[in-house]
């Protein structure tokens, strides 16, 4: 029997346009969802519209329209928008729908009537409080920015509210959340989320207003329609109302996961299970929040969210492969859980090093020696073996991140095949069997590259599902169909029959000119931003020499014993990919191939002495087994390159001749 997987997007609030951060969810969603349709897994991926509220209800009025004709037009914007970025969404749910409506008003009547705590889950009486309209939330003092009661997200003032509402006895359900943690400790992901929730809850619940008078656009409360639900008791219920349409979709339940931003982590984690677990129901499988998204360094308030539409961007930097572009950034340059910056010139950069340089070249590499390798008879040696065994290690290791909600660990194991495989290029040297006439090295090498890059487009798929269908196209391969049962993930190394057609086409990434990364970064840069310099292709020129100094003898240390520097873990690394670090000058964000079955994360504090794009390729010693170090904003490093430093100014250690990574410093 195939497994299960069931993905959600919050529902978007239409009171905002399709964005940069709610792409950032929904890409990040289909991302999942494709991977596990590859994996033969029964899989519905679910997205849509939260449409009720007072907000909406102001909105319409401002504009003399009806409510629901103001949501009919917006929702139809989000709709038609997550296709365009490839996100296959298998259904689209608004609350408007009767669907939801009726699913709603059950879950309602199942928490009232649950006999399951001593006194009732809901009851009526009386609220005054602190209101956020563009939160749909209250909020007390303490939750406020002082002075003026500012919302901490909206930076306005809240509003005093009183009327009658039904609450929900949130209070009774403190014991049952921490002890439904307690069993499921994965519940709440990433991890560190999970103690937020925990501090929140032992501080002291609330019971919750769930309804409202003081409004009428919302769906009605059952047997009293003078009061319409709470908007998030109404929103949150979209997650089991698109499967319960359905027979066949309730046993997805189980395996459900919920993506949201760390700003709703609160409800989604606190109020949907406590509503569900009064209800006699169960909770999803996990609530995965991540971390907020800036753009250029900027916060993504409103007027920068109007301002950027991911679909022009992507159409910017590429109508054929601009939105697999920018979902590879968007995937890869954020560690997924944490917050981020996403740059238009670190897109730029990523598109030429790591795409365009390590990905496309490949393809390109292949193409020259097609017709001569025919000539000979493929037989695979020591360096096509310890190519398969990277291979295999790297799509063994992508699989692993993906089951576990991380495309970014996916794609640094993924592109760790790459540069193992432009690594084998290198060393094979077919231009010099090319000269020679060696047609079975070059047979070998053409064979074991096109199957390489066979099981590389099943891998990169779920993230580039248009660079995927490309390369196959070039390597005269069948499209990738997904289906129930049948598990498409290239664990082992492909095979693929010497002379199989390779078709002659374009390259995938065409190579940007100057004049065009200006005008893109000049379009997508916020006016009122102050753009810093792109960072030079080469570190740049020292300074006028001065007589060298003479050095200081270096400060004398205690001995150490033996057994104390064997414990140290020293390897030779190799350096995959190399980026600056946002705002700060002195870091760069490296992936180094130490061995592992995916490269490991570093950052290191040599930013004045190296321009990234001279460390890539550059071969290191890594200190392995150091401590992990948190620098703050999800950078966290696994390991310290090696350097030496003379008069403030820093060189790594570089290993003499041509040790592979991983091999052992002593």
């Amino acid at each position: 029997m195939a497994s299960r997987f069931y993905v959600t997007t919050p529902i978007y609030y239409i009171n905002d346009v399709p964005h940069l951060g709610s792409a950032y969810t929904t890409i990040a969603a289909d991302v999942l969802a494709r991977y596990h349709r590859l994996r033969g897994d029964e899989t519905l991926f679910l997205t849509g519209t939260d449409e009720h509220g007072l907000k909406i209800q102001r909105v319409a009025a401002e504009k003399g329209m009806d409510p629901k004709a103001y949501a009919d037009g917006i929702a139809e914007k989000f709709r038609e928008t997550w296709p365009r970025l490839s996100c296959s969404f298998d259904d689209f749910i608004r609350t408007t729908e009767p669907r939801h409506e009726d699913h709603v008003q059950a879950l309602w009547r199942a928490i009232r009537d649950n006999p399951n705590k001593a006194e009732p889950n809901i009851y009526l009486g009386h609220y005054e409080g602190l209101y956020c309209v563009g939160c749909e939330a209250y909020y007390t003092e303490k939750d406020l920015d002082q002075p003026g009661n500012l919302c901490k997200q909206h930076k306005t003032p809240v509003e005093t509210l009183k009327e009658e509402s039904y609450f929900f006895r949130l209070s009774a359900y403190a014991d049952d959340l921490l002890a439904y943690y307690e069993a499921h400790p994965d519940f709440v992901q990433p991890p560190g989320r999970l103690n937020e929730v925990r501090s929140f809850i032992k501080a002291g619940l609330q019971d919750l207003s769930v309804s409202r008078t003081t409004f009428q656009w919302g769906i009605p409360v059952p047997d009293d329609p003078r009061h319409v639900m709470f908007v998030w008791f109404d929103a949150l219920t979209n997650y089991r109302s698109a499967i319960l349409e359905r027979p066949d979709r309730e046993q997805l339940w189980a395996q459900a996961v919920h993506l949201v931003g760390k700003d709703i982590l609160r409800f989604h984690a606190v109020y949907w299970p406590a509503f569900l677990l009064a209800a006699g129901l169960p909770p999803p499988k996990h609530v995965f929040a991540h971390g907020f998204l800036t753009y250029n360094g900027e916060k993504m308030g409103k007027s920068l969210r109007n301002t950027i539409s991911p679909v022009a961007l992507a159409e910017a930097i590429s109508p054929e492969v601009g939105v697999d572009v920018l979902r590879y950034c968007l995937m890869r340059a954020i560690s997924f859980g944490q917050d981020g910056d996403f740059s238009i010139r670190d897109v730029l950069q990523r598109y030429q090093s790591e795409l365009a340089d390590k990905l496309g070249n490949l393809v390109n590499r292949v193409l020259p020696f097609d017709e001569p390798s025919r000539q000979g008879r493929a037989e695979r040696g020591p360096l096509e073996q310890k190519l398969q065994a990277a291979y295999e290690a790297g799509a063994e290791a992508a699989a692993k991140a993906f089951d576990e909600l991380s495309p970014t660990r996916a794609l640094d194991a993924i592109w760790g095949v790459l540069f193992a495989a432009n690594d084998y290029v290198d060393k094979a040297t077919p231009w010099a069997s090319n000269k020679k006439g060696e047609w079975d090295k070059l047979a070998t090498f053409v064979t074991t590259t096109l199957e390489l890059l066979d099981g590389v487009s099943v891998m990169v798929a779920p993230v580039m599902p248009r660079v995927s269908a490309m390369i196959r196209e070039r390597l005269a391969l069948p499209p990738l169909v997904a289906e129930v049962g049948a598990d498409r993930w290239p664990t082992t190394f492909p095979t693929r029959p010497l002379g199989a057609p390779f078709a002659r086409l374009g390259a995938i990434f065409p190579r940007f000119e100057k004049e065009r990364e200006a005008e893109i970064i000049a379009e997508f840069t916020p006016k009122a931003a102050e753009v810093p310099a792109l960072p030079a292709a080469e570190a740049k020129p020292a300074a006028e020499a001065k007589p060298a100094e003479p050095a200081a003898p270096p400060e004398a240390k205690g001995t150490v014993a033996y057994d104390d520097f064997a414990k140290l873990d020293l390897r030779v690394g190799v350096v995959v990919s190399a980026d600056r670090v946002k705002k700060k000058d002195k870091l760069l964000d490296l992936r180094v191939d130490t061995g592992d079955a995916a490269p490991r994360r570093i950052i290191a504090g040599i930013a004045a002495a190296y321009a990234p794009e001279a460390l890539v390729g550059k071969r290191v010693v890594v200190l392995c087994n150091l401590a992990p170090r948190d620098f703050g904003k999800g950078l966290v490093s696994e390991g310290m390159i090696l350097a030496a430093e003379h008069g403030g100014a820093l060189s790594v250690v570089t290993p003499d001749g041509d040790k592979p990574a991983g091999s052992k410093v002593s």
